[in-house]
C-alpha cells in the first residue's frame, strides 16, 4: 500500500514537473553594448523584474557585447524569432523606414526634455510600423547628448576635412559627407581598436561610448555640442510575447514602463559620470566653438530638409506632432 502511494506521489511530482516546465517559457534576449553600460545594466534590472514579477515563468537570458548577434544584425534576428527580444539603437535602421532616424538628426532634439517630447510623437508611429514586421516595442532609453571625439583641436568644420571619420548610422554618414571628412563605418564594440590603430580619428558619439571604450587612452579632445540624443529600443517578438499567459504579459509590460523611467534617469547620470571619466583620464572636455556649433547647425538643417523629402508626409507629421 506504501509502495503504490509512493508510486502516486512520484507520478504526479512528474506531471507537476512537467506541466511547470511546459508552463516556463525562455527568451533570448540580444544586445550589442558592453555588461557595464547603463543600457545593459537597465535591462538586466529589467529581467530581473520580470522574472520575480512572473514568478520565474519567464527566464530571460541576456546576451550582451554582441556575443549573440551583431549590431546591424538584431532586429532581423528579433523578427524572425531567433531572438525572442533584442536591444537595437533606433537610427542604425533610418535607411529602411525614415523615422527610425527621427532620434538622429542633429539639432532637431537636443536636450533630455525635448528628446522625450520626440519619442512621446515618435512611439505610436514606431509601434505601427513594428507590428507590421511581427514585432512590439517595450521600451526606449535614449544615450547622452552627442558630442565631437577629435585627436586633434577643432575650431571650425573646416578641420574634420578629409579626417577619418567613424559612422555608425546613415545620419552619421551624411555628416561625413557635408564637412568633407572620410566616413569609416566602426560598431561599438570596437570603437578602441579603430581610434588605436588609426582607423579612426574623430567621431560624434556619447561621453558614455567613449568612457566603455577607454578612449582617453587615444583621443584629446571632446566638444560638447548636445546634437542629438539617439535612442537603443527594447524589441520583443510579437509571436514570443502573444505565447505568454496574461498574469506573465502584463509583468513584461509594467517592468518595461519601470525600465523606460529608470533608463532615462539613468543615463542623464552615466552622461555626468561619463565625462567625469574621460577628463580624470586625460581628455579635455571643451565646449564646442561657436564657428563648429554654427556649422554643425547649417549641416543640422540640411539633413532636416534631406529626411523631411525622402520621410514625406509620414516625417511632416512627426515634426508638427513634436514641435506642437
Amino acid at each position: 500500500m506504501k509502495r503504490r502511494a509512493f508510486q502516486l506521489s512520484m507520478a504526479f511530482a512528474v506531471i507537476g514537473l512537467s506541466t511547470s516546465a511546459f508552463a516556463q517559457a525562455k527568451w533570448d534576449l540580444a544586445t550589442a553594448y558592453p555588461a557595464s553600460n547603463f543600457h545593459t545594466v537597465n535591462i538586466n534590472q529589467f529581467v530581473a523584474d520580470v522574472d520575480k514579477a512572473s514568478g520565474g515563468k519567464l527566464k530571460i537570458t541576456v546576451h550582451p557585447n554582441a556575443a549573440l548577434f551583431k549590431a546591424p544584425e538584431i532586429k532581423r534576428a528579433v523578427q524572425g524569432g531567433q531572438a525572442q527580444a533584442g536591444e537595437i539603437l533606433l537610427v542604425n535602421y533610418q535607411n529602411e523606414w525614415q523615422l527610425f532616424g527621427a532620434d538622429g538628426l542633429p539639432f532637431v532634439a537636443d536636450s533630455y526634455d525635448e528628446a522625450a517630447k520626440l519619442w512621446k510623437a515618435q512611439r505610436p508611429l514606431l509601434e505601427k510600423k513594428l507590428a507590421e514586421q511581427g514585432m512590439m516595442v517595450l521600451f526606449a532609453v535614449p544615450w547622452p547628448p552627442q558630442g565631437v571625439y577629435s585627436k586633434k583641436p577643432l575650431n571650425s568644420a573646416a578641420d574634420l576635412k578629409g579626417i577619418k571619420w567613424r559612422a555608425y548610422s546613415p545620419a552619421t554618414a551624411r555628416i561625413a559627407e557635408l564637412v568633407g571628412a572620410q566616413p569609416v563605418t566602426v560598431q561599438a564594440a570596437e570603437v578602441s581598436q579603430a581610434f588605436a590603430t588609426g582607423v579612426t580619428e574623430s567621431m560624434m558619439s556619447s561621453g558614455s561610448t567613449g568612457a566603455d571604450a577607454k578612449l582617453y587612452e587615444h583621443v584629446k579632445y571632446w566638444y560638447d555640442t548636445q546634437a542629438w540624443l539617439p535612442k537603443n529600443a527594447l524589441l520583443v517578438n510579437k509571436k514570443a510575447f502573444d505565447a505568454l499567459d496574461k498574469p506573465t504579459q502584463d509583468a513584461v509590460i509594467k517592468a518595461a514602463a519601470d525600465a523606460e523611467t529608470r533608463g532615462w534617469d539613468a543615463s542623464k547620470k552615466a552622461n555626468t559620470e561619463s565625462l567625469d571619466k574621460l577628463k580624470a583620464g586625460g581628455m579635455q572636455i571643451l565646449p564646442a566653438p561657436a564657428a563648429l556649433k554654427a556649422d554643425m547647425k547649417k549641416v543640422g538643417d540640411t539633413m532636416l530638409k534631406e529626411w523631411l523629402d525622402k520621410a514625406g508626409p509620414e516625417g511632416q507629421a512627426l515634426v508638427d506632432a513634436f514641435r506642437k
